[in-house]
């Protein structure tokens, strides 16, 4: 036998290896439980979109946007999402300054199939809803079992559709401020 293959010089037992498990646990729950304590709880936001630049080049197209010109204070823009195309579609979602979701979506598609992507499989028609907005008065409310509610009209060969878990005067607010008048 050569003088690597001597067994180690320690006794290798269940125990031994028992104690090796319990002081690696207690030293990562050390870590964990000082991590815990000395760490401040870090506030993650998304970072702001500019829709207005997408809303700009869609105009510089000739193209249509119904958007919002403004966001109220503490809301901003998260994702906004334009296809060109024959049939262009438009998007975008904000968050509000109480962190709720609003959206607003403008596309060549029924209101059922619109419900059905970006509200809930199951909404529930409300009636209508009168609103004083440039973009039409009178609005379809929809609501589901979770909490959200939407608000759809049609705007040429477009559904727009304002929806989302917000409350129903940040709907208003934003639905109100809506617009296409040129940039």
């Amino acid at each position: 036998m050569s003088e690597s293959e001597k067994p180690g010089k320690y006794a290798r037992s269940a125990n031994g290896l028992i104690a090796s498990l319990v002081v690696t646990v207690v030293a990562v729950l050390a870590f964990v439980g000082f991590r815990a304590v000395t760490s401040k709880d870090l506030e993650v936001r998304p970072e702001p979109v500019d829709y207005l630049e997408t809303v700009g080049l869609a105009q510089d197209s000739d193209l249509t946007l119904v958007y919002p010109p403004t966001l109220p204070e503490g809301w901003i823009a998260t994702n906004v999402a334009f296809v060109p195309g024959d049939r262009p579609a438009f998007g975008l979602s904000i968050l509000t300054d109480d962190e709720t979701f609003i959206g607003v979506r403008q596309e060549d598609e029924s209101v059922a199939d619109l419900l059905e992507t970006y509200v809930d499989e199951e909404a529930s028609e409300q009636g209508t809803t009168e609103f004083d907005s440039r973009i039409s008065t009178t609005w379809e409310t929809y609501t589901d079992e979770g909490g959200d509610t939407a608000y759809a009209t049609e705007l040429g060969d477009d559904t727009l559709l304002v929806y989302g878990s917000a409350d129903e005067g940040d709907l208003r607010l934003l639905l109100e401020s809506l617009t296409v008048d040129p940039l």
